[in-house]
């Protein structure tokens, strides 16, 4: 049998877990009108008197913590700390260590991911729109686990501190970005974000474009075309030939010339010659075996992403 002062603790927890399971759709609408008596009578100065580290005080030099702006949870008409933390009065109130809970952010929370995610799609609804359909999501990754709302600059937004926030996760795609041909992530040049929709898109791998090849001409513009001439392979997928995230061959290419061409195009009948031991210059190859050695097929076939010549259907001018 319980005693009536547990009895009291367990109906403010469960009204305090109703509240947060109404407080997403509702805070979105009118979250000044929510509940009244459940949040601190001073907001953030009720919860500053605690929670004092120099690193939460950091909010206020963010977006989040900017007084003019109506959107922020510190501007005006908004709940300041307990527009993301949920209705904090209970919990302030109760004195020693078993204070009722309120909504917490990362991996070691104890609030379930949907709940955080939920505190912050409710106010981020315009870069959040495919966010039910993102790998992330799907994961459970919560929007803590990137994004540090309390730091002034949040290390995930900036162009060289986000490769590191992306790696920790995506460790394949860490091991390639210090291959020799790389893009320009590790010199701060350019971020995932350059590429990636993180928070969903309707292309495959949350492509930022809605294909590869779009996402790549994006920035190699001398290669969009249209061409005269069209090398099909460039027209389809730029990942047909290139690994993007990096490689140990030049120019992101998975594989050198001849080979990456004649995984496609057969030997048979060119004037060159398959890499082989019989095929090489002096053992007894078909003559042209020596340009492939020089360099490959590009030696001759130089405009391999597109030719406008009128003679250029071999890619050759």
């Amino acid at each position: 049998m319980t005693s009536r002062g547990t009895d009291r603790r367990l109906a403010a927890v469960s009204a305090l877990l109703l509240a947060f399971a109404a407080l997403p759709a509702i805070a979105a609408d009118a979250p000044s009108a929510l509940l009244p008596g459940a949040y601190s009578q001073k907001g953030a100065d009720t919860c500053l008197k605690c929670h004092d580290e120099p690193e939460l005080a950091g909010i206020f030099k963010t977006p989040h913590g900017r007084p003019s702006d109506a959107r922020a949870p510190f501007g005006h008409g908004q709940l300041q700390c307990e527009s993301c933390h949920g209705p904090g009065d209970l919990h302030a109130k109760t004195k020693g260590d078993k204070k009722p809970p309120v909504i917490r952010f990362g991996r070691k929370a104890g609030t379930p991911v949907a709940v955080q995610n939920q505190q912050c799609l409710a106010c981020h609804r315009d870069t959040t729109a495919h966010w039910a359909g993102n790998a992330h999501a799907a994961n459970d990754v919560s929007c803590a686990d990137c994004h540090r709302a309390h730091t002034a600059e949040d290390p995930v937004r900036q162009v060289a501190s986000q490769p590191a926030v992306c790696v920790s996760c995506h460790l394949e795609q860490r091991g390639n970005l210090l291959k020799p041909s790389h893009h320009p992530l590790a010199e701060g040049k350019m971020a995932c974000t350059s590429c990636h929709a993180a928070h969903g898109s309707t292309a495959a791998a949350a492509l930022a474009k809605e294909t590869t090849t779009a996402l790549c001409t994006s920035c190699h513009t001398e290669y969009r075309g249209p061409f005269l001439w069209e090398h099909a392979p460039v027209t389809e997928d730029c990942a047909i030939c290139h690994e993007p995230h990096g490689s140990t061959q030049p120019a992101l290419l998975k594989t050198r010339p001849p080979f990456l061409c004649q995984q496609c195009h057969e030997a048979a009948g060119h004037p060159a010659a398959t890499y082989s031991p019989d095929r090489l210059p002096g053992g007894g190859g078909a003559p042209g075996g020596a340009y492939l050695v020089a360099g490959g097929c590009v030696n001759c076939h130089s405009q391999v992403h597109g030719s406008n010549h009128p003679s250029g259907s071999k890619l050759m001018r």
